[in-house]
């Protein structure tokens, strides 16, 4: 596994306040969720050297993440449905 290596972020309170909601929803904690982020942001930019082998540990997670996402749109989905 790669090296960790703690830092200090200082981050907006509603920011970070957003990614607390967004980590608990994914089933992540926040330092899990940061680094999710990160990563998938520099994946789109074309500016990731993370092998992708490399997050066995967090695949789980991300699909897990996936499940939960589609199912609360599903449940919203029905619920919409049913109210009319």
């Amino acid at each position: 596994m790669a090296d960790r290596k703690p830092f200090l972020l200082r981050i907006d309170r509603d920011v970070l306040s957003a990614v607390h909601r967004w980590a608990d929803d994914d089933l992540r904690s926040v330092n899990g969720q940061i680094e999710f982020l990160l990563r998938d942001a520099l994946k789109r930019a074309g500016r990731s050297s993370v092998e992708t082998t490399r997050r066995t540990s967090t695949d789980a997670a991300d699909k897990a993440s996936a499940n939960a996402t589609n199912k609360r749109t599903t449940d919203s989905a029905t619920n919409a449905d049913s109210d009319t």
